[in-house]
């Protein structure tokens, strides 16, 4: 969808329509045993303080050391996300004061990150998709935490985050509205976690959002677009470490709102960070918006500049799986998908290998209806993963395998899955230890219709005025055979039987 096209989201105002502009800053937590300058483990849940070195307590004569796989992690992200990867860059120290900041600054990067521009193709429910450009990508230590509601009197800190590696994946303001913001993230999450790069894991906050909103009159994002101004857009404020989707959402919907509100009523919104609640679904002031130079960046003299040199990209390159993008258009196109269900299928990555076991020789169209229909409902009204399903892609395969070559029907089938869900077993075993086996001799299913039109003149006779009647002759025909009756053998034996009534 072009930007002529896409239409952002309109908020009414008493003075007239007003536009959201909306930009977003992802922290992805690397995926690595290590830390970034430290050896310490990054794993989580861990007892507060239970892992930290010397080098992120900050205890005196500690020196980081740049952690190899982490650098490797960012490049591989930045190559999936269509990226200039820079061969050169350099870790900064962005100073600023909290308690749970050790070092009194944070190593990140500023004028020259690890990855710079790429783009994003976001698929939007309505099947419209667009694309969101990537300003940069960065690396950079994570901060402690503070925890305050063990003491009414005291704050207390837990180091085990500080010194985790992060990327900072910055997007240019290319959201229009709250739905393609959440729409952008998830799909930013789908990339990383098919990368191996985080594990995407908001819950944990190992990717969370900072969300950069701002309101503008219609037209003026064009303009901002053709000159690159953004004095053409409004004033922005930012709501830090929003850690879902539908909070992203919320959030954006509360605070376009709330700037449209105080701008018509004779304010100024002043450029700020702003909290979520998501109790309430409100934002609130947390402090003035610092600009670069109020941290006084300068290159962390501890590090020197980060060298990539073309074979390490070249290598990270080759090992890249394929993405969601790419295998998306492989199921349209191999597998006769329609667009909906392939991005069903490929938005986890564990998901997408369980439908291929499915399909593997199978009906394909077949194994997509069963994988996002009964199977999916089956695991959600429980509420597991794939990974805990009783129900193997080998056992729900050979279940559509015996759909496909009628040994069952697909009414059987559901009742054979329901049994398979609850025990284990194997679909064969089910059918062949019940019964359930379809009935395809013509013989058996004519007897069963001649005594279903027998006991039922009057619905016969009824039938030449209400053709669709012949459903119901069908259903007892299925109901005399246990269900086990071929449907298409029902039906064709039926209209040669009951066709003189249906002007056939």
């Amino acid at each position: 969808m072009s930007e002529a096209t896409r239409k952002a989201k309109t908020i009414k105002g008493e003075t007239g329509d007003w536009e959201m502009v909306i930009g977003l800053e992802i922290h992805a937590q690397v995926l690595s045993k290590a830390k970034l300058f430290s050896g310490a483990s990054a794993e989580f849940g861990a007892e507060p303080n239970a892992h930290v070195s010397l080098v992120d307590a900050a205890m005196p004569g500690m020196l980081p050391v740049i952690n190899e796989f982490c650098v490797e992690q960012a490049v591989r992200t930045g190559l999936g996300l269509k990226a200039q990867i820079n061969k050169v860059s350099v870790f900064d120290r962005k100073n600023y004061f909290y308690p749970d900041l050790p070092q009194g600054y944070q190593i990140s990067q500023f004028k020259n990150p690890i990855v710079g521009e790429g783009e994003v193709t976001v698929d939007m429910p309505g099947g419209e998709s667009f694309t969101v450009r990537i300003e940069r990508l960065h690396l950079e230590q994570d901060a402690g935490k503070s925890v305050h509601d063990m003491d009414p009197r005291a704050t207390f800190v837990d180091l085990n985050r500080s010194g985790v590696a992060l990327m900072e994946i910055v997007s240019k303001p290319d959201m229009r509205s709250a739905d393609e913001a959440a729409a952008y993230l998830k799909k930013m999450r789908e990339i990383v976690r098919y990368l191996g790069t985080c594990d995407g894991n908001m819950d944990e906050g190992s990717m969370r959002a900072d969300v950069n909103v701002s309101v503008c009159r219609p037209g003026d994002y064009e303009k901002f677009r053709e000159t690159g101004s953004f004095k053409h857009l409004g004033t922005r404020c930012e709501i830090k470490n929003v850690n879902s989707m539908r909070f992203v959402a919320q959030a954006i919907e509360y605070e376009s709102r709330r700037q449209v509100d105080l701008i018509e009523g004779g304010g100024v919104v002043e450029q700020q960070t702003r909290l979520f609640d998501n109790k309430n679904g409100t934002t609130r002031a947390m402090r003035s918006k610092e600009e670069a130079h109020d941290y006084r960046y300068f290159p962390d003299p501890d590090l020197l500049p980060l060298e990539l040199d073309d074979g390490f990209v070249e290598r990270i390159a080759a090992s890249l799986p394929e993405l969601p993008d790419a295998k998306k258009a492989r199921f349209i196109g191999a597998y006769g998908l329609s667009a909906y269900d392939a991005g069903v299928l490929v938005a986890e990555k564990e998901t997408a290998e369980f439908y291929e076991r499915v399909a593997e020789g199978r009906d394909a169209k077949l194994a997509a209806n069963w994988v996002t229909g009964d199977f999916f409902g089956a695991l959600n009204k429980d509420g597991k993963s794939i990974g805990e399903s009783p129900v193997s892609a080998q056992s729900l395969g050979e279940l559509i395998g015996l759909i496909g070559d009628n040994t069952i029907s697909g009414r059987i089938a559901k009742d054979v899955f329901a049994i398979m869900y609850e025990t284990g077993d194997a679909p064969s075993k089910i059918v062949e230890e019940r019964g359930l086996r379809q009935v395809t001799d013509t013989g058996a299913i004519a007897s069963a219709i001649d005594e279903v039109i027998a006991n039922n003149p009057a619905k016969v006779e009824e039938l030449s005025k209400k053709p669709k009647l012949i459903g119901w002759f069908v259903g007892e025909v299925m109901k005399k055979t246990g269900g086990k009756a071929n449907p298409q053998a029902v039906n064709d034996l039926l209209k040669a039987k009951l066709g003189h009534l249906l002007g056939e």
